[in-house]
């Protein structure tokens, strides 16, 4: 028990910076996948590729955001350039862009249109800018290639105002020499940290981790503070079923907050295919997956594909708007906001009425040394609920490791979700249940519990 104290105490020392805090808070937003791939029919091109390919016909960015505002995200990243290197923007250091293309004889940036939509539309932006280049002839050569990537990085972080996220992949292929390029990781995030010091680096970077697969799938215990390499210099992979279990870390070398993201597709596809109209993801698994990544302490990164005309397909919008109407309607009305919140233990200065207020300047915590707690919300009169939201205060790290939820009946009390992590948010659905009391008990929590924020609905 002391070894797992001692362990507990050094975990919780691992936190959020407030940029990470800040894109975990934005929950919800878009991938933009588009480049000649959307009229080759391809979903990765080969570089070779003319950019008189690149001619959509009715191209309006507004219409990407409102789009996406209608399904309730708070930003767009754009593919500013897939592995393909066909550059969105004009770029100064290769003829493989829009500049050469027909989209309005040459003097078209789509970079630029879909930030200023972004801004107009009062939604975050932010870009994709693949490592790998298929076309540019200096894949390969180490400094020299190096050099290309951090100038065209630096258009893009200087040229279109604030970037709320730089979204790299690790997609790693053969030059026209035969080489594979060794990525100066550190050298691209030198250039990120000084012109757009507020992005969060995702993926393959410091701030945001991949959550191991791009069907939209999330692991039941999913935790932020991570290890990253073992005391056995093993590597610990994104796609491991653990990351930050007390197992886990305590044979961490080195371990950092990585909260996980999500990245799927509304499409079998990341590109826009004809064929794949029909198949846009339904109503039903576009929401399970919501709740498993919001709600399973990720984010959820959905990617719509614009069409041949520069448009979202007709489908595709009207399921993000379904998906917007059916996410809003769950949670329109929050159930408790008039119930009594209890305790068996406090701090004596946070206590349960905080829980109210979704802040983390007011939270509910135990006494240092008791790990467990028991809320109690009463209502004022039975009302039917079928969810509730738990939230940790991230600002003191992720500490729950095991919770359950009741109601009281009659004949005492039922259980209705049991759960492990929580972290930045838990949405734990249960079978709609009329009740007039729920308790809300943290079984197991690395330290004192801190909580934020609980609501009914």
């Amino acid at each position: 028990m002391y070894q797992n104290f001692m362990l507990d105490k050094e975990l919780i020392k691992i936190v959020p910076s407030e940029r990470q805090i800040r894109h975990q808070q934005m929950e919800f937003y878009a991938f933009v996948h588009f480049t000649v791939n959307t009229f080759t029919d391809k979903e990765w091109g080969d570089g070779t590729e003319s950019p008189s390919v690149f001619t959509p016909t009715e191209l309006c960015c507004d219409q990407w955001v409102n789009a996406c505002k209608s399904a309730g995200m708070t930003g767009l990243i754009l593919t500013a350039k897939h592995h393909d290197g066909f550059c969105l923007w004009p770029s100064a250091y290769t003829e493989h862009s829009v500049k050469n293309s027909p989209y309005k004889n040459g003097k078209g940036d789509i970079v630029k249109e879909a930030a200023d939509a972004c801004r107009r539309g009062g939604i975050k932006f932010g870009v994709y800018l693949s490592p790998w280049d298929r076309n540019c002839p200096l894949y390969g050569q180490g400094k020299a290639y190096d050099d290309y990537y951090c100038n065209q990085l630096t258009e893009l972080l200087t040229n279109y105002g604030d970037i709320f996220c730089v979204w790299f992949d690790g997609a790693c292929g053969e030059g026209p020499n035969g080489k594979k390029q060794v990525y100066d990781w550190e050298r691209y995030y030198s250039v990120v940290r000084s012109l757009q010091p507020d992005a969060c680096i995702s993926v393959s970077g410091p701030d945001v981790r991949w959550c191991g697969n791009e069907a939209g799938n999330t692991r039941d215990c999913e935790w932020s503070p991570v290890a990253r390499v073992l005391k056995d210099n093993r590597k610990v992979e994104d796609t491991a079923p653990d990351l930050g279990s007390r197992e886990i870390m305590s044979e961490a070398k080195e371990c950092f907050w990585q909260a996980a993201e999500v990245d799927t597709s509304i499409r079998p596809g990341w590109f826009f295919h004809k064929r794949e109209n029909i198949r846009v993801r339904s109503l039903k698994t576009l929401t399970d997956i919501y709740f498993r990544s919001v709600g399973g302490n990720c984010t959820l990164l959905l990617n719509i594909p614009p069409d041949t005309r520069g448009l979202f397909h007709e489908e595709d919008v009207k399921r993000l708007n379904s998906l917007g109407q059916s996410i809003k309607k769950m949670f329109s009305v929050c159930l408790s906001q008039d119930a009594e919140f209890s305790s068996d233990t406090d701090d004596g200065i946070h206590t349960a009425d905080s829980l109210k207020e979704d802040s983390y300047d007011t939270y509910f915590a135990t006494e240092e040394g008791v790990n467990t707690a028991v809320i109690t919300i009463t209502l004022p009169e039975k009302r039917k609920l079928h969810m509730a939201v738990i939230k940790e205060n991230i600002r003191n790290s992720q500490r729950i490791e095991a919770f359950t939820v009741e109601c009281h009946h009659g004949k005492g009390w039922k259980p209705l979700y049991s759960g492990t992590t929580v972290g930045y948010k838990k949405i734990a659905r249960f079978r709609p249940t009329l009740t007039d009391t729920v308790r809300i008990t943290i079984t197991d929590s690395r330290i004192a519990p801190n909580i934020s924020h609980i609501a009914l609905y």
